[in-house]
């Protein structure tokens, strides 16, 4: 006869009454989240429903809030997980496991090139330009490449600034992401030139010291958008005729030059733009030197003029450590210029030795100087370089027996390619420095 259960769901059992009651269950509908078909009594609408073949639904408030499908997989405010856990939900920012072993997840990101990126982009969507072969972020104004990596040479734009045409100047021209260099900006800080420049801080630069004419210990900060600040004098011993560099992804160092004497002294420059005292004693004493950022993290200061031009170079560790010197990398000379490229290579270019050359250096991502390449554009000297674009360079202006504006860019693989003309005013002694993480 019918046998009711109350404290079993109200579950009417039919059949022969057994020694140990019921003999059987029968079946219940599916149901819905609405209305589980396992209900509780107390709560109807919480409870165990049967959304599709061999899958259980959970429910509270009616609400589905989890699954096990027939796979066996889990999924939370997901209807079909793809994986062992699947959760989904507006509001998950912490995950507590105990005694567990934890293996990370696969992130894979969208992927476009520059020219086929979103066109109506999210505020903080992420992608991988192929293009730049960097992770990019929007802003909500720009795209923003990612500053942790793949070195500290991926600024988009360069600067050239200041210099000497006879008279000195105060003058800057920025560089797009695209190499092309733009028109003067004029009166920007007090004229000079025989100055360095280096990037500091991942997206911004800075321009020091200098002759105006007597030697100066004075910077001037680069935004991020290439605006030039005012003259911050006082900042280390004055002198001409030296070199900068970033180090460490977001630091910089001035190093070496004259004082009148040739000088073995860093500066270092913190990721805020703050310069640090004198270093004195760190490798031999010299001037018209050149230095880039090579294997993401380090740089590298190279070639120079002691009273007679050598070929040495100086390597500088990620904490902005100068190493002793390396002697015998490529010909001896003087008044040339470097930039990192490729993302953690660097290439010196240019400059004297008994007359001007059209000659470079590339230096591999473990700092070693290759052999020198001879015939890249016109024989020059006091010239500037920048990274830009994310991975290339730049070499700019300088002297081939007379005062010139022309550049040669230089390819992600540390080609130099052939001369551009007509660049802005034509001037020497000008630093340059890449800034930037936007187009």
């Amino acid at each position: 006869m019918p046998i009711k259960q109350s404290n079993f769901l109200s579950t009417t059992y039919t059949g022969p009454q057994g020694p140990q009651g019921p003999q059987g269950l029968s079946s219940m509908s599916d149901g819905t989240a609405e209305a589980p078909g396992f209900p509780f009594t107390a709560n109807t609408a919480t409870g165990f429903y049967r959304p599709a073949a061999n899958t259980l639904g959970f429910v509270t408030a009616s609400v589905e809030r989890m699954r096990i499908d027939s796979s066996g997989r889990l999924g939370i405010g997901v209807a079909s997980p793809t994986s062992n856990l699947h959760v989904i939900g507006a509001n998950v920012e912490n995950i507590i496991l105990t005694s567990a072993t934890i293996t990370a997840p696969t992130l894979t990101l969208a992927t476009w090139t520059t020219a086929t990126r979103p066109a109506s982009p999210t505020n903080y969507q992420v992608g991988f330009n192929t293009s730049l072969n960097i992770k990019e972020i929007w802003d909500g104004t720009y795209w923003r490449l990612d500053p942790t990596g793949p070195g500290q040479n991926n600024t988009q734009r360069a600067i050239f600034g200041y210099g000497e045409n006879g008279p000195r100047v105060s003058m800057t021209n920025l560089v797009s992401a695209a190499g092309v260099v733009a028109a003067d900006t004029t009166g920007v800080g007090t004229v000079r030139n025989a100055l360095a420049a280096a990037g500091y801080g991942t997206d911004k630069a800075i321009f020091g010291h200098g002759e105006i004419p007597s030697f100066t210990s004075m910077t001037n900060l680069v935004t991020n958008q290439g605006v030039v600040g005012s003259d911050v004098t006082g900042v280390g011993t004055a002198r001409a005729y030296l070199a900068a560099t970033g180090y460490g992804t977001d630091k910089a160092i001035f190093g070496y030059g004259y004082t009148p004497s040739y000088v073995s002294m860093t500066n270092l420059v913190t990721n805020q733009g703050v310069v640090g005292s004198d270093v004195t004693g760190v490798g031999t004493a010299r001037a018209f030197l050149a230095a880039a950022g090579y294997g993401t993290d380090k740089a590298i200061f190279g070639y120079g003029y002691t009273g007679s031009y050598v070929s040495l170079t100086n390597l500088v560790s990620n904490t902005g450590v100068v190493a002793t010197d390396t002697t015998g990398v490529g010909t001896a000379r003087y008044q040339l210029a470097a930039a990192g490229y490729g993302t953690d290579k660097a290439i010196f270019g240019y400059g004297i030795t008994s007359s001007r050359v059209s000659m470079t250096n590339l230096v591999t991502n473990q700092g070693v100087v290759g052999s020198d390449v001879t015939g890249v554009g016109t024989a020059r000297s006091n010239l500037a370089a920048a990274g830009y674009g994310t991975d290339k360079a730049i070499f700019g202006y300088g002297n081939s027996g007379s005062f010139v504006s022309m550049t040669n860019l230089v390819t992600n693989q540390g080609v130099v390619g052939s001369d551009v003309t007509g660049v802005g005013t034509a001037r020497q002694q000008l630093a340059a420095a890449g800034f930037s993480l936007t187009v």
